[in-house]
């Protein structure tokens, strides 16, 4: 079969783990956003998310079966898990959280939409995937779609002004995430998600200690309401640990590209949600923006990989 088939078990459920995964990080903008106007800086709540989901992973790791909590990273992978930790998580995490707080809410979610084009240029240089016209078409489909939600919905909600380096954050952070997506793929597929995130975390939080620990010792927890135990909560444990346990399950059977193509719905869910709350309305110009992504996300998962390619050719000798 020429197109890839994607109504399979396998297929099926990783679509719906990076469809939830991008819903709870469509929130957790929002979320994160408030966190830091309002009881944390940038760094206190980033190396809080990654320590906290890094407890939890090596908690999980103890309800494993048998044969898999006795599972071990190889001597010979362990460099390769500090640098996914390095690219997926601690560049990845600090750059956008720092990007968040400074950048202006449309550049943010406007460079957040470049993602899947870059990650569609790494798999190109790294994974030898073909640049087929119905991929590219697909991937500018779902920007101009996100770009659209996020430019019209900006104009309802704020009008806030953000600096450069916001944006050049915001912009490292996607392509570390384009990195980890392509360059580690192997190793979920080697390695059970729950044995790798641990040692992932652990790695990020000992690069995240020292630029941190200044922050984190100057926090007064006593000035911190119930409400916003709540939300660090939500931003640990939803939009960290349940995340990253949910993105290995889409990279097993999605290309790097497809998987990133979701991170077009984050504007989607950000425009409900300011729809639900009535601070926006939403009208044919954002239905049309809704249709282009979804229609993008279609093309995508439509075009060939390089392996169908490959066997094509086979098949034609």
């Amino acid at each position: 079969m020429a197109n890839i088939t994607f109504m399979n078990e396998k297929n099926y459920k990783a679509h719906i783990a990076i469809l939830i995964t991008n819903i709870i990080f469509g929130i957790n903008i929002a979320v994160s956003k408030n966190v830091m106007q309002e009881y944390l800086n940038p760094f206190s709540l980033t190396f809080i998310r990654i320590l906290g989901a890094c407890v939890l992973f090596w908690i999980a790791s103890l309800f494993l079966r048998k044969d898999k909590r006795k599972e071990r990273i190889e001597k010979k992978d362990f460099l390769f898990v500090f640098f996914a930790a390095l690219f997926g998580i601690f560049i990845n995490q600090f750059s956008f959280i720092q990007g968040l707080s400074s950048a202006s809410s449309i550049n943010a979610s406007i460079i957040v939409t470049f993602t899947p084009i870059m990650t569609m240029l790494v798999s190109f240089l790294f994974l030898k995937e073909p640049l087929t016209w119905k991929k590219v078409i697909g991937v500018f489909m779902g920007a101009t779609g996100a770009i659209i939600l996020v430019a019209t919905s900006h104009s309802e909600i704020s009008n806030a002004e953000g600096s450069i380096w916001g944006d050049i954050f915001c912009f490292v952070s996607c392509l570390a995430y384009a990195i980890y997506l392509t360059k580690f793929r192997w190793l979920i597929e080697k390695y059970h998600p729950i044995t790798l995130m641990k040692w992932m975390f652990l790695f990020a939080a000992i690069l995240g200690f020292p630029f941190c620990y200044k922050s984190i010792s100057t926090i007064n927890l006593a000035a911190i309401p119930p409400e916003a135990y709540v939300k660090i909560a939500y931003i640990v444990v939803g939009a960290t640990f349940v995340t990253y346990l949910l993105i290995p399950i889409g990279q097993k059977s999605l290309r790097p590209t497809t998987l990133t193509m979701y991170n077009y719905l984050q504007p989607l869910i950000t425009t409900v949600i300011a729809v639900i709350f009535a601070a926006a309305t939403f009208g044919f110009v954002k239905a049309f923006a809704a249709a282009l992504i979804f229609s993008g996300v279609y093309v995508v998962m439509k075009s060939k990989s390089r392996l169908q390619m490959e066997k094509e050719k086979m098949g034609n000798r």
